[in-house]
């Protein structure tokens, strides 16, 4: 323990606050999330970690609202989070609240861009004042709005904020990372994104199979109508996801097995 991490807003030597990085350092060894773009929306996925077999799911949330790891700020703007959950449900209350005085005052939703902005803000201001510690959370926030369509936005603990096409936060965050910048093209369906958030997952989780408690599923897409709605895949429509993945991998795996044969053979 170095005397500089011995207040939250004191600079070592090298220029580093050993705070914040403890707070993100947290984040990496919680579990994996991530987010892409689609042209039809935009797909949020998490790894679920049931603390017991004993919780109460269906009343520990409302999963209209919220997932495991997931929560709805607005109609039109969502989150996915990996840090520590205590201190993202602060954020989540302070961004909801933020979001219904935004419309109430302005009669339409909050600018992606604007929430993501406001979130950052209050991360950064606990990094600079004593007797406190920075949010030991980072946010995928997932937007829409009028100006710029659909948008995915990252924080972190220091209030920095990036815009994202596909980004990957948590545990094993680099092999989701290094697949979805090898697989992720313009122009993806939301099915074509479910089943590449589902791939990244399962490389990132390293399990053979993904099942309905190991992962969790969120999407933000307009209705028919035009307006855009967030919402938690229910399990049923999830177990049908992750069917087509395995089919998919199943034959990656066969096409994968088929060319080394064939380079074998050559030999």
């Amino acid at each position: 323990m170095s005397r500089y991490d011995s207040r939250t807003t004191m600079f070592s030597p090298e220029g580093r606050v050993y705070q914040v990085e403890y707070a993100m350092e947290a984040i990496m060894h919680a579990g994996a999330a991530l987010g892409l773009l689609t042209k039809d929306g935009v797909i949020l996925a998490a790894e679920k970690r049931v603390p017991s077999p004993l919780l109460d799911k269906e009343k520990a949330h409302d999963t209209t609202i919220s997932g495991d790891k997931m929560f709805r700020i607005d109609d039109h703007l969502a989150v996915v989070v990996a840090g520590m959950t205590a201190d993202a449900n602060i954020l989540i209350n302070h961004s909801r609240l933020t979001a219904q005085r935004h419309s109430y005052q302005f009669h339409e939703g909050m600018p992606a861009e604007q929430m993501a902005l406001r979130i950052a803000d209050l991360k950064q201001g606990y990094t600079q004042y004593g007797g406190q510690r920075p949010f030991g959370v980072a946010f995928l926030l997932a937007g829409f709005d009028v100006y710029y369509g659909f948008q995915l936005y990252h924080t972190d603990p220091s209030g920095n904020y990036n815009s994202w096409k596909a980004h990957a936060i948590g545990n094993n965050a680099t092999t989701a990372q290094s697949l979805l910048k090898s697989d992720w093209t313009e122009g993806l369906t939301l099915n074509q994104g479910v089943q590449l958030a589902l791939k990244a997952m399962g490389r990132t989780l390293d399990v053979a199979a993904l099942t309905t408690d190991k992962v969790e599923l969120g999407i933000l897409t307009l209705t028919p109508e035009g307006v855009s709605k967030f919402r938690v895949v229910g399990d049923k429509e999830m177990a049908g996801y992750l069917d087509e993945a395995a089919k998919e991998r199943a034959k990656e795996e066969k096409e994968a097995a088929a060319k080394r044969a064939e380079q074998e053979g050559k030999k």
